[in-house]
């Protein structure tokens, strides 16, 4: 099995799988998507989405966010983990989204990661699930499965992305790292791994052992 035959396996399981994976971030707009996702940096889409409610009763655009005290954003995210930084840098993104954009969210991978708090991959989920644009935003499943199905090295997430997308087609990005998302919390987590339970990467490996 060469590599392209394990990345269309791999697509055509997850397909099966996961025909129309939802968005696991809860959002109505690109604001609140990329709230959201500079929230979700090393806690849970679970814990993100049980804090956003009520942070985005009391703002919900960059304008009303930006006149929010930083200890008042603190307290509202603070079941979240790196709640100071999260804060800080939450008000001062919404202030330049004012003075720059007129309160709105840039359609630019550029602009959106010279904001404070969001990085490339920030910036790829919002350009993806916000705007639509093709990107491949590579998160620890990803990353793990991606090495596990032999379609990376796991040496760096940089590298997982350049092969994710050299491998798969450019039309399928958007929906396809969600699927291999779902796919690895469901049946190949980092912890407690079953390789009865991750049928993809059993058939993989028995097909390709070295």
């Amino acid at each position: 099995m060469t590599k392209k035959e394990r990345a269309i396996y791999v697509m055509t399981e997850l397909e099966r799988l996961y025909p129309q994976p939802p968005i696991p971030l809860d959002h109505t707009d690109p604001f609140t998507m990329l709230i959201a996702v500079l929230l979700s940096a090393q806690t849970t889409d679970k814990k993100v989405n049980e804090v956003t409610p009520d942070l985005f009763a009391r703002a919900s655009n960059a304008k009303a966010m930006s006149l929010l005290d930083v200890e008042e954003i603190k307290y509202l995210i603070r079941q979240i983990g790196l709640s100071n930084t999260k804060a800080k840098n939450i008000k001062r993104l919404s202030e330049i989204l004012v003075e720059k954009y007129d309160g709105e969210v840039p359609e630019s991978f550029d602009q959106l990661e010279e904001l404070p708090g969001v990085g490339h991959k920030t910036a790829s989920v919002v350009m993806a699930q916000a705007f639509g644009h093709p990107a491949f935003p590579v998160d620890t499943h990803i990353h793990r499965l991606m090495h596990r199905w032999k379609l990376s090295n796991g040496k760096s997430v940089e590298q997982t992305e350049k092969d994710a997308k050299r491998l798969f087609p450019r039309e399928t990005w958007n929906k396809l790292h969600l699927q291999i998302i779902y796919y690895g919390r469901e049946y190949s987590p980092a912890r407690g791994w079953n390789l009865e339970k991750d049928y993809i990467t059993r058939n993989i490996l028995a097909k390709n052992p070295e």
